[in-house]
């Protein structure tokens, strides 16, 4: 007699079990807007407004992605969202040695004020909310978009937006460093301390889950280690002298929307609850200190080169993720992009998922459309459990700082992504047209490819500025800031002084590394 076929059982991508169906419970009502906030941050969500439809575009010149942002904003995008290139996110300019092969690849190459100016060119700053993913040259390109603003007549204390500025997740999944810890996050609060003042409704950091999911973590991971960092970074605010209730109010999260649309929806509700319970342990008082606001991308590393028409589903299921669980702000890849560079034709159809979840689906029409369900509730609250698990160890340790210093964070995402990658190649995780329904296919012969003489025409614009700035003002700048770096003064208004007098970001970020040093 044959034994009988044992039931087969299922895993969220954190390896959380999941039923076949879920009993009645007992779920404690909330309202959305309220403490501790797991049912969106505001009362009435999407029905009042709906999240910024922000595009993350930059590549080749300052001059090309200013056609590409008229371009977005034209079909529709409601706020701007800046990559860089490799060597502005790691402090080099483009004629450095180090820069051969990268200008303008990954993102825009940014080298001085001028290449700012022509970057936004049409474009009034106080008009436009701007989103910058940069973080080890946080403070400069932030010190170019002040000093933009003042040129453009702006009043400073009304331009809003967010730069990313999240150096822990480097250390720990990322690689875009440069200075020790110690050092970076002395600039990080300096940047809390100037904008609390100058810039107030400017988000200072936001801190990313999104490379930590990127690099191979898991769901829970991606919400654990995010909410350490910012944890983190709350109490060397507060060491600093900084009042959390006003601080508190500028920080954002970066989340990833992955492809397990009920995990990542639980997510998001998870880590709404948590920072408020963690904000509120730190002595925040203030409603809008306890609150966690959030910019969604889909997850690059679903997409696939193989049948790449694919992803624009993908991206949907991604993006219906986000906007259920609440979010604030939303990116939508291109489905060209395990390719290249994203075409038009892929970013408008990107934009384009956005406003038809916005305006065709109906999600948007009442606050949390998932509440109440038995099966999102407690995926909700064991997603919680085993976030506040990795808190309760990265604790142990000293924090986050210490955890990243013993590799905890960086071993334990190694190991994630192995096993992710692993289940794959032997077929037990299946990804539509690469380990089944595959088919013959040839690569496409539209994509938007970046050219190596880019580097040269940077270069050369570069040695115009040199040439025609006033190089004794340059000289004092850099002097000062040298100054300020080694006696310990806020570097913020050296450095918008400085690139007023459009020195540029390597000059800028070699002198802190001759006061910093590097990190190895």
């Amino acid at each position: 007699m044959s034994k009988p076929t044992e039931a087969p059982k299922f895993f969220t991508d954190s390896g959380i079990e999941i039923e076949r169906i879920y009993p009645k419970k007992d779920v404690p009502y909330e309202n959305p807007g309220e403490f501790p906030y797991t049912r969106g941050a505001h009362p009435d969500m999407y029905r009042s407004k709906l999240w910024t439809m922000r595009q993350y575009a930059g590549f080749s010149t300052a001059e090309e992605s200013n056609k590409r942002y008229h371009y977005l904003l034209k079909n529709g995008t409601t706020g701007l969202s800046v990559a860089f290139d490799l060597p502005t996110q790691m402090g080099y300019d483009s004629d450095h040695d180090l820069s051969d092969g990268e200008v303008g690849k990954s993102g825009v190459a940014i080298d001085t004020l001028r290449d700012m100016e022509i970057l936004f060119n049409g474009i009034k700053l106080e008009d436009i909310t701007t989103s910058m993913t940069i973080n080890s040259t946080a403070s400069i390109l932030l010190g170019m978009y002040i000093a933009l603003a003042r040129k453009q007549g702006a009043d400073i204390k009304k331009i809003s937006g967010t730069i990313q500025n999240d150096i822990l997740k480097e250390y720990a999944a990322r690689g875009t460093y440069i200075y020790p810890p110690s050092p970076s996050m002395r600039i990080i609060t300096d940047i809390f301390e100037y904008c609390s003042k100058e810039v107030p409704k400017w988000n200072t950091i936001s801190i990313s889950g999104y490379h930590i999911r990127e690099a191979g973590s898991t769901a829970v991971q991606e919400l654990a280690f995010t909410l350490a960092n910012g944890k983190e970074y709350c109490r060397a605010a507060i060491k600093k002298g900084l009042d959390i209730n006003v601080f508190a109010k500028r920080l954002s999260f970066f989340f990833n929307a992955h492809n397990n649309l009920f995990e990542e929806v639980a997510k998001f509700r998870a880590a709404r609850r948590m920072w408020a319970q963690i904000t509120k342990e730190l002595g925040a008082t203030d409603a809008q200190a306890q609150m966690l606001r959030f910019h969604t991308q889909t997850a690059g590393s679903t997409l696939t080169a193989q049948q790449p028409i694919n992803n624009i589903v993908r991206v949907a299921v991604q993006a219906m993720a986000a906007v259920m669980g609440g979010t604030q702000s939303l990116h939508t890849n291109g489905f060209d992009e395990a390719l290249a560079l994203p075409t038009e034709d892929a970013a408008r159809t990107a934009l384009r998922t956005q406003q038809l979840i916005a305006y065709e689906s109906g999600i948007t029409q009442t606050v949390d459309p998932l509440a109440g369900s038995y099966f999102v509730e407690e995926l909700t609250n064991q997603v919680e459990k085993a976030a506040w698990e990795y808190i309760e160890k990265i604790e142990k340790m000293g924090g986050a700082v210490k955890a990243i210093e013993k590799s905890y964070m960086q071993n334990e995402i190694a190991a994630s992504a192995f096993e992710y990658q692993d289940n794959i190649e032997k077929g037990k995780k299946i990804i539509v047209g690469v380990n089944k329904f595959a088919i013959e296919e040839k690569m496409p012969d539209n994509l938007l490819r970046v050219d190596d003489s880019i580097r040269q025409y940077q270069i050369d614009k570069l040695n115009k500025v040199k040439a025609e700035r006033d190089n004794t003002k340059v000289k004092a700048a850099l002097a000062l800031l040298e100054q300020n770096a080694k006696e310990n003064v806020n570097l913020m208004p050296a450095i918008v002084d400085a690139c007023e007098c459009y020195v540029s970001l390597g000059e800028i970020a070699d002198t802190l590394r001759k006061v910093f040093g590097t990190y190895k």
